[in-house]
């Protein structure tokens, strides 16, 4: 769940909201996720399929749905893939500044520069071949990298906390306390996105591991992501005035430098972030994958995507056309970073509405499908809110068109998988 976002956008979630209407909005987003992750644990345990939000909206609804949903989650964990790939750029770009040099091209007025380029597609081909050849080597890594993220967190906060002062938290809100709580609301879906994909290892997990405990981790993955979002946004609105910091390049390191003086926090914040990058980026990996796997093996996509490698036991075409289409997205550069986290929480929310829809009509007992019933109506109010024009903060041109496009490639993808059926 946590990537880089708060080393490499920080700057937007204090524009969005301030210090204290960036705590509120995550704290609120992401508790507002927990009958949607209650729902998850429930259908985990019952029906531990890869498949995830197909499996579930296909006991109820039509395939169509079904298909719909699972494109939709697809996107959300994919979109991520990409993004951590051109933030490792950015970063060593900062340890390096020569990196940013040998400029290619221009999208969206971002320079693309090859040596960042070159860096995030090797770390996109390491990936690859970590999972192509097996998930147990996988999850290791993945153990290994969450683990020291949270160690590294952990230092670099205590230290820089004990050298700042309230007074540089003022102003508490960029806008109106509302609108500064909306705001940062609105992207919480895409940087909390994560805690569902637990039910895409469901078919991997341990023999030993006992079906009750997928809720268990769902809801830890929650509650930690708010912890880990909220501190971090606290403790750079306390150790450095952030209004004189906004637009400032990764302003998380240089908060904290202003507060310490000295580069040794800074080089404790970008190996946190590092570690936390490949960690992100290597869970969005897995979740995606098995998800394009499982579309394929019910034929809602192309069945290739369902071949399972005969020595590693991967879904090896998966894994190959996830890293290939990572690889060509990585040539937009940092102009996807701020619009992929827009449309990545409307895909996120689409899934999550789906899923308590489909639990909800599998009529459950009556508490259970109020809880059902309320995430459900999260879920729609979290995509209404970036897609109904009226609404501050909707979506801008750019993340319509990343929308339709996705969607374009979905109808027609679906379109040939029918054809095989048929």
């Amino acid at each position: 769940m946590v990537g880089v976002g708060w080393l490499v956008v920080m700057d937007d979630w204090l524009t969005r909201g301030g210090p204290l209407g960036g705590i509120l909005g995550f704290a609120i987003g992401g508790a507002l996720l927990l009958p949607i992750g209650y729902v998850y644990g429930k259908l985990v345990a019952a029906m531990p399929d890869a498949a995830g939000e197909v499996a579930y909206t296909a006991k109820v609804f039509p395939q169509s749905v079904s298909y719909a949903t699972g494109w939709m989650m697809l996107l959300a964990y994919f979109i991520v893939c990409p993004w951590e790939a051109v933030a490792v750029g950015r970063i060593a770009a900062y340890i390096f500044p020569a990196l940013d040099s040998m400029e290619l091209y221009h999208v969206g007025g971002r320079p693309v520069f090859l040596p960042r380029l070159i860096i995030g597609l090797a770390l996109t081909g390491l990936l690859t071949l970590l999972n192509y050849r097996g998930i147990r080597l996988s999850a290791t890594f993945q153990n290994w990298t969450a683990f020291g993220t949270l160690a590294l967190f952990a230092i670099f906060v205590a230290v820089g906390v004990s050298k700042g002062s309230p007074g540089n938290f003022p102003p508490l809100f960029s806008h109106g306390p509302f609108l500064s709580i909306f705001l940062v609301m609105q992207i919480v879906p895409y940087f909390m996105t994560g805690f569902e994909s637990v039910t895409k290892a469901a078919e991997e997990a341990n023999p030993e591991f006992r079906s009750q405990t997928f809720l268990v981790a769902i809801w830890m993955a929650i509650i930690v992501g708010i912890l880990f979002y909220t501190i971090v946004i606290g403790a750079v609105g306390y150790v450095a005035p952030w209004r004189q910091l906004t637009g400032t390049k990764f302003m998380t390191a240089v908060a904290f430098e202003r507060a310490v003086g000295s580069r040794w926090i800074v080089r404790s914040i970008l190996a946190a972030a590092l570690l936390s990058l490949v960690k992100c980026f290597n869970g969005n990996f897995v979740a995606s994958t098995r998800l394009l796997f499982a579309m394929g093996r019910r034929g809602l996509l192309e069945q290739r995507f369902a071949a399972v490698h005969p020595a590693n036991r991967t879904p090896s075409i998966a894994v190959l056309a996830i890293g290939g289409a990572t690889a060509i997205c990585m040539f937009l550069g940092d102009a996807i970073l701020v619009p992929v986290s827009e449309v990545g929480s409307v895909a996120s929310a689409t899934g999550w509405l789906a899923t308590c829809a489909a639990y909800y009509a599998m009529g459950p007992p009556a508490t259970q499908r109020l809880v059902a019933l309320l995430g459900a109506a999260l879920g729609l109010g979290m995509i209404l809110m970036k897609v109904v024009p009226v609404v501050p903060g909707h979506f801008s041109l750019y993340e319509w068109l990343a929308l339709v496009i996705w969607i374009s490639v979905g109808v027609l993808l679906g379109w040939r998988g029918q054809i095989q059926r048929n």
